[in-house]
């Protein structure tokens, strides 16, 4: 069989289904994606991948709302152009597998009629009951719940695009349609439990030069940016509480000052300048060690060492490091929205909190922090968690081949 990923960053989240397919004898594995997104990609080891030219994005002329969904169309419409080069050549895919969010899978079929079409779809926009207007320091205005209810055009015209899809999660599926959602099957891109693991000896020198180890005080934080959605500003907010009641306590802070979801902050400003701004004054910011992202194994290492780690986010997807940091025993302390929900029962393998409640957050850290030979249940189980139900050998992996097996011919 040959198959066809398409993800402007690729391999993005088919990291490891495509490569793990790649390693079938049966499988002939080709790829796509963005030439100038894939440069900062590590490449997936004997698998070519074409690159298009990124396309130009839409202009000022175009209304705001429309924006999105224009610049889909041209990213649509490179890359047909790129593959039919291809096609020239002798491409013809059985199955294509695609992130369609960007609008790299709207006319894929037609160019390949005889292809099945598989999508990814990890999220659709609601203007209630989700991300939008969810946190009542970042109020939506009629302006915003338009341009929300817009952005769905991609995802509409993705759906009506392909033959089926999956989502990562229940409760991302649960956010499409109901019309939808029995063509969405569950399948999460999966966790390597064996590589993500607790290490009882695990040692991380910081770009900072302190070197931190595992049994130390340490409270850990990770997003890919550092911003609302992931709830930096309430992590930010309890630290003045948390470092008083624990002198001894380190924090270690992983991720960048970009901004992936969401609102900028003002020009020329940073989340992070803004919120440890607010507590600058009544902390000792010589125990805040910011690394900015890290390696994939300093990373993990961070996660190893962690006494406490805190997750935040808003209903929204769901980020790879919360279910990681579970792989890796850590005591999980999160947020009570829906996605983490989906994971962690509270008390069970994992603490809750109200997103907006920073000293309640503190509460439970300070707790954590102090008593940590209370809490070896709550990591055994997030591990166990993870094994059980994330696994990407044993789960996500079979369970992914059994959704290609659906598409044949």
């Amino acid at each position: 069989m040959e198959i066809l990923f398409v993800h402007p960053n690729f391999p993005g989240q088919f990291r490891r289904f495509a490569a793990a397919l790649a390693r079938e004898p049966e499988m002939r594995i080709h790829a796509v994606g963005d030439a100038k997104w894939m440069e900062d990609t590590a490449p997936l080891s004997g698998l070519p991948v074409m690159a298009y030219p990124t396309p130009e994005v839409a202009g000022n002329s175009t209304h705001a709302y429309a924006r999105s969904f224009d610049s889909a169309v041209r990213r649509g419409q490179q890359i047909v152009q790129t593959l039919l080069t291809h096609k020239r050549q002798g491409l013809e895919p059985d199955l294509i597998i695609a992130h369609p969010g960007w609008g790299d899978a709207f006319y894929l079929k037609d160019i390949f009629p005889g292809a099945r079409v598989i999508g990814l779809f990890e999220y659709y926009y609601r203007a209630r009951g989700a991300d939008v207007g969810f946190d009542p320091e970042f109020p939506m205005n009629f302006d915003d719940l338009f341009r929300v209810h817009s952005l769905n055009a991609t995802q509409l015209l993705a759906l009506e695009s392909c033959d089926g899809g999956y989502c990562p999660t229940a409760w991302q599926r649960s956010c499409f349609p109901a019309h939808y959602q029995e063509r969405l099957s569950v399948i999460h891109d999966g966790i390597d439990t064996h590589t993500v693991a607790p290490d009882a000896n695990a040692t991380i020198t910081l770009p900072d030069g302190s070197v931190h180890r595992a049994g130390e005080e340490i409270l850990t934080y990770v997003s890919r940016s550092l911003e609302p959605y992931r709830g930096f500003h309430i992590f930010m907010r309890a630290l003045p509480r948390i470092l008083e009641a624990r002198p001894h306590c380190q924090v270690i802070i992983v991720g960048s000052d970009d901004v992936s979801y969401g609102k900028q902050p003002p020009i020329g400003q940073t989340y992070r300048q803004r919120y440890l701004g607010e507590i600058a004054d009544r902390i000792d910011q010589s125990r805040l060690h910011f690394t900015g992202r890290l390696p994939y194994q300093d990373y993990l290492k961070v996660l190893q060492i962690s006494r406490a780690h805190v997750y935040l986010t808003y209903p929204f997807i769901l980020s790879w490091s919360m279910l990681e940091a579970m792989s890796s025993g850590c005591l999980m302390i999160a947020s009570a929205t829906p996605p983490v929900q989906e994971v962690i029962n509270d008390g069970e393998n994992g603490l809750l909190f109200p997103f907006n409640e920073p000293v309640t957050l503190a509460n439970y850290v300070i707790k954590a922090l102090a008593n940590p030979e209370q809490y070896g249940e709550l990591r055994n189980q997030a591990r166990q968690t993870v094994v059980a139900r994330y696994d990407f050998n044993t789960i996500c992996y079979p369970a992914f081949k059994q959704l290609i097996k659906q598409f044949e011919w």
